[in-house]
């Protein structure tokens, strides 16, 4: 009977008739985290191989009853991974070349130094770590990827799945990168889903649309009385993820401020709320996500040197549609059936006109287009003339500005916006500091008018 080896102790199991041999191997190894087994003869050793998983025998060759060359040989036909090392007073080398013949690992005299054993026990002992290494590895490899939100079957996308199959399974810190539509909190809802987390909260906060003002308290909580209008103490978004998921989207966006803090939360796992003296254990997985490139925040000093290195353990990368048009035609088929509840389909040149398109907007146009194609379409199909001009390929706009009446509100807006980014090298902290509007404002507005 083979027993299974995906264990965590190194185990021994030593096979002697003599006493002494057992207490001197046994003091000799108490050192090592090894567990340590005996067998007063042969047909005790081969009983205790039945229900005890070994990884390496001690074996004596001259032993009353059934001698050790015999349990040699049938030791290694119920494990034949099993190493043994023969030891023995009385042996030559003919005895050895049968020993190594039928299994053994090496042949030793009792005589020999002790060190001459521990080297060699070491040894076995270290191929068996990497044994167990690569069968966890194995193991993790044999988990599926289960989460049926994540549509594609690209190379892009078949990476992306099985890296999110090794990594979730740890606790490792993850930042997903990728241009906005891609589906960046997916990918961070797929790492929670394979995760031992599964069953606790996932906490999404989009730091992108909290006000800088209220990020903080929003974040970390606060005490009541902490500031005006705190008439009772909040939990906080961190502690709300408690022994679950905490997914920062847009982590670029946030201030200073609340980076320092929040770096701290990271390095020692605690959260003070506001107007608080009291710190609070959390037990929290972290996920991030940016569409901006952070070692360029980190060299223009808006984003913290060593905030990043904490969130970056692990980088996964959201592949833009552009990269994945094979998935396309199922990303349309799941839009569809999603939003219509019916059997909507895509006619050949409809499909042909949508697969040509870059999608700028990625996923999250491809929705938009579809659903609004849904609207016009006739039998339920979509054809070529219920897409958007810019899809079908007919001529569209060329900026922004031609949308909209020359001398509106929305003009002067658009032009204030694009002048104060062009200034700001399109660092939109500072554009938001020379409109003297909140970062989450511009951000809704540079979605607004698609800059």
């Amino acid at each position: 009977m083979t027993m299974s080896r995906g264990r965590s102790r190194f185990t021994i199991l030593i096979v002697d008739d003599e006493e002494q041999v057992h207490s001197s191997l046994q003091r000799f190894f108490s050192r090592y985290n090894y567990v340590i087994l005996s067998a007063k003869n042969g047909e005790e050793a081969l009983d205790k191989l039945d229900g005890v998983a070994v990884d390496l025998m001690l074996l004596d060759l001259l032993m009353p009853g059934i001698d050790g060359m015999t349990v040699l040989k049938k030791a290694c036909e119920k494990v034949p991974d099993l190493k043994v090392i023969i030891q023995t007073g009385h042996g030559g080398v003919a005895e050895a070349v049968e020993a190594l013949k039928h299994g053994a690992s090496d042949f030793l005299e009792k005589g020999a130094s002790p060190e001459i054993l521990r080297k060699r026990v070491g040894q076995i002992y270290e191929l068996w770590l990497l044994e167990q290494k690569n069968k966890a590895l194995e193991r993790q490899r044999s988990i599926t990827f289960s989460y049926d939100q994540m549509v594609g079957e690209s190379p892009a996308m078949a990476k992306l799945k099985d890296m999110i199959v090794r990594v979730a399974p740890t606790d490792t810190t993850v930042l997903i990168q990728g241009e906005s539509g891609t589906g960046k909190e997916l990918i961070a809802r797929a790492i929670h889903h394979h995760s031992a987390r599964a069953k606790q909260p996932f906490v999404v906060v989009d730091c992108a649309s909290i006000s800088e003002t209220v990020i903080e308290s929003e974040l970390f909580g606060h005490t009541k009385g902490a500031f005006t209008g705190a008439d009772s103490a909040t939990l906080g978004l961190i502690r709300a993820a408690d022994k679950g998921t905490l997914f920062l989207d847009e982590v670029g966006e946030l201030s200073q401020s609340v980076q320092a803090k929040f770096l701290r939360t990271i390095q020692e796992r605690i959260v003070r709320p506001v107007g608080s003296t009291r710190n609070y254990s959390v037990d929290i997985r972290i996920v991030a996500a940016t569409n901006r490139n952070l070692l360029d925040e980190v060299s223009a000093n808006t984003f913290r040197q060593d905030l990043y290195y904490r969130l970056t353990p692990v980088t996964l990368i959201s592949p833009p549609l552009r990269e994945r048009k094979g998935d396309i035609e199922l990303l349309a088929d799941r839009i569809l059936t999603q939003s219509s509840g019916k059997d909507v389909t895509v006619s050949a040149e409809a499909l042909a006109m949508i697969k040509a398109y870059d999608w700028p907007g990625n996923v999250r146009e491809l929705e938009n287009v579809l659903k609004g194609a849904m609207v016009f379409a006739c039998e339920s199909c979509i054809r070529p003339a219920d897409l958007p001009p810019a899809v079908g390929g007919e001529p569209s706009p060329a900026n922004a500005e031609e949308l909209l009446p020359a001398g509106t509100l929305a003009s002067y807006e658009l032009e204030a916006i694009r002048s104060a980014l062009a200034l700001a090298d399109n660092n939109r902290r500072k554009a938001a500091k020379i409109l003297n509007i909140s970062e989450a404002t511009l951000y809704r507005k540079i979605k607004q008018y698609r800059l």
